[in-house]
């Protein structure tokens, strides 16, 4: 009986109903043109279905690590009706019993960016996790391979030249060059709006690949020409 209660004791009291999303990724906004946006590439199949929400007017959103996709629309919604970003972290999280695995970057069309990183990730030690903010972006991961994810993230964000979809593209690439997800590169995907546009401006998805983000810079260079 003792063995059996320490066995239940080490078990996680809930498991992640929508699975775990070990990524990386960035919400950024450009609020002279409109823009806004989300990139992302992980280990995790079709990841840029379930971890990036972005809709005109209004930011984007990712949720991940104890990924909850139902709060993708809602987090918008939230956004839309006037409230910031804090405030909706703060309605997402008040009530779930899991909010110390969630990893969730949100932005406005300001600029305004909060991150919530998870305080008890299912990581084992030695495997990073984090977050970088700044001038219209945040950008964020876990089971990656270092600190230089996230710093990639950020620089190439901010250092490239280009149009905001350049940008994006380049922060996902150079995250991916630096080590990425320690675990493999499955997957990745990218979402522009932009205010006054019905829908999303790019919306280009890599659901299972050899080298994801690769696959998804070719992709988004084709549709360029």
């Amino acid at each position: 009986l003792l063995l059996l209660l320490a066995a239940g004791c080490a078990m996680p009291a809930v498991d992640p109903q929508d699975g775990v999303s070990g990524t990386f990724s960035i919400v950024a906004v450009d609020p002279e043109a409109g823009v806004c946006g989300a990139a992302v590439a992980s280990r995790y199949p079709s990841v840029g279905k379930v971890v990036p929400y972005v809709r005109a007017g209004v930011g984007a959103f990712c949720t991940q690590h104890w990924h909850n996709p139902k709060w993708g629309e809602r987090a918008l919604d939230l956004l839309g009706s006037g409230k910031l970003p804090e405030e909706v972290l703060g309605e997402l999280l008040k009530d779930d019993v899991q909010k110390d695995k969630r990893q969730l970057l949100l932005i406005d069309m300001e600029g305004r960016a909060v991150v919530r990183n998870p305080a008890k990730p299912d990581l084992p030690g030695g495997i990073y996790w984090g977050s970088m903010a700044g001038r219209n972006f945040a950008c964020g991961g876990n089971t990656l391979a270092g600190r230089d994810v996230v710093v990639a993230l950020a620089r190439a964000f901010e250092e490239t030249s280009g149009s905001f979809a350049d940008r994006l593209m380049a922060a996902l690439v150079a995250a991916d060059r630096a080590g990425g997800d320690h675990r493999g590169r499955l997957a990745a995907g990218i979402r522009v709006a932009k205010k006054g546009v019905d829908g999303l401006l790019l919306d280009l998805q890599v659901e299972k690949s050899d080298d994801a983000v690769e696959e998804l810079r070719k992709l988004y260079e084709a549709q360029r020409k």
